[in-house]
């Protein structure tokens, strides 16, 4: 199985279902079953550890780190061209229109995310390959 590396506490959204689409500069034509993992490197931006301040079951969920925590199927690979279009999809990936990098940005979207046991593996920039993990 592959996996995506998604900082802390974007991967807790995405596993809690608050956050369907994640956000990167790079486009995939990947889909299918793809595994969370939690990078060893959290988001250091204080306004999105806002996002999980008041939900102490979520903010402990983002507090883990270096492993796999979720599961879903990638069913599509959006493009934002703008920063308009960028920030009216902001419901479902959950970044500020500021985080729009020209030329464009891309979004990987989640379907049936769900939690999984804790695996603690190395992760890596792009999907990667998980030995062993079964479902």
């Amino acid at each position: 199985m592959y996996a995506l590396s998604v900082k802390q506490p974007w991967a807790a959204l995405l596993v809690a279902g608050h956050k369907v689409v994640e956000i990167r500069t790079w486009l995939t034509r990947r889909r299918g079953r793809i595994l969370i993992h939690t990078g060893k490197v959290p988001d250091r931006r204080t306004r999105v550890w806002d996002l999980v301040a008041s939900d102490p079951a979520l903010r402990a969920a983002a507090d883990v780190t270096g492993g796999v925590v979720g599961v879903g199927e990638l069913v599509d690979c959006l493009t934002y061209s703008t920063p308009e279009a960028f920030d009216a999809d902001r419901a479902r990936h959950l970044n500020d229109a500021g985080s729009f990098r020209p030329p464009r940005m891309y979004g990987f979207a989640f379907a049936r995310v769900r939690p999984v046991p804790f695996l603690p593996c190395p992760g890596s920039t792009f999907f990667f390959p998980v030995d062993g993990f079964i479902l």
